[in-house]
């Protein structure tokens, strides 16, 4: 509960700020290219050159957070004439099962763990961003509505800047080094890391959006049951099989049991994606996930009894 109640009223003030005071969709927009580009990647280099990186089992990180992802993309996309999904559904589908929305992971390791739980959740993501861009792009590439005259985005350009990627490189070289940043430049960071957690979970919150229609039933359930219970269940599997910590387990856990990003709406934008269905997956597992992501850590840590 320490963690849920927070997560769950900062989802709610974001969405009723969005419907009242906060209404035009260009502030959301630079609140979260601020908090994407700034805030988070100041978290990160924080957490991470704080941290004492000999506590945090990587090895097992590199197969948990990347096998169970591309497993689920496979399965969806080999399920498409079953589910009778447009190729733009598809893309949003996909995007839907993995994409991974890191701030209201964030807030949930940093009452578990910490800072420690912190550093390892940024090493996770490190890991897993590139994956999930890359399977998300390429789907989205392949199975989407384009319009032949507009430019394709870079997928290796897009990765080498992504700026969570370089900020968790910049938190690595900085422990693993020792190197101390200047007073000056550690309070700016410290403080640009202090409103990460709230302005995402507040982003996710106004990202909160329905409108359904009669496929829906399908093609947000399926994308919602992979994410929200069959990946976090295969990914602690895995963990506990290759005889990871607890540290180790929530981070994966977690990872893997938090709904999509809002931003994958802008993905599917520029894509060709559903980008109908893609809001209206991005509110129903944002809802839903303050109740499943308690109880796949509780059966993750039954798994590991």
């Amino acid at each position: 509960m320490t963690a849920i109640v927070p997560v769950l009223l900062t989802l709610i003030g974001g969405a009723v700020l969005r419907r009242t005071m906060l209404r035009s969709g260009q502030f959301w927009s630079g609140l979260e290219r601020l908090t994407y580009y700034v805030l988070g990647p100041a978290l990160f280099v924080t957490s991470i050159g704080n941290a004492d990186l000999g506590a945090i089992d990587i090895g097992p990180l590199l197969l948990t957070t990347t096998v169970p992802i591309i497993t689920a993309t496979g399965v969806l996309i080999a399920s498409r004439p079953l589910l009778r999904s447009t190729g733009p559904a598809l893309g949003s589908m996909v995007q839907g099962a993995i994409r991974i929305n890191t701030y209201i992971g964030l807030v949930f390791i940093s009452a578990l763990h910490g800072e420690l739980g912190i550093a390892t959740f940024a090493i996770a993501c490190a890991i897993s961003v590139p994956v999930v861009n890359l399977l998300c792009v390429s789907t989205l590439t392949l199975y989407g509505a384009h319009d032949d005259d507009a430019p394709r985005p870079k997928l290796l350009r897009e990765i080498a800047t992504n700026p969570l990627i370089l900020s968790c490189l910049a938190g690595l070289g900085l422990s693993i080094t020792g190197i101390a940043l200047p007073t000056a430049i550690a309070s700016t960071l410290d403080l640009a890391a202090s409103s990460a957690l709230l302005c995402g979970t507040l982003i996710a919150g106004a990202s909160i959006s329905f409108a359904w229609r009669r496929r829906d039933l399908i093609e947000v359930t399926v994308p919602t049951l992979i994410k929200l219970a069959a990946l976090p269940l295969a990914a602690a599997a895995l963990t506990i099989a290759l005889g990871a910590d607890e540290l180790t387990l929530h981070a994966v856990v977690i990872l893997t049991a938090v709904p999509t990003a809002p931003s994958a709406a802008i993905l599917s934008a520029k894509l060709g994606g559903d980008t109908r269905l893609m809001a209206t997956i991005i509110g129903v597992q944002t809802l839903l996930s303050t109740a499943s992501m308690p109880l796949m850590l509780d059966w993750a840590g039954r798994l590991a009894q």
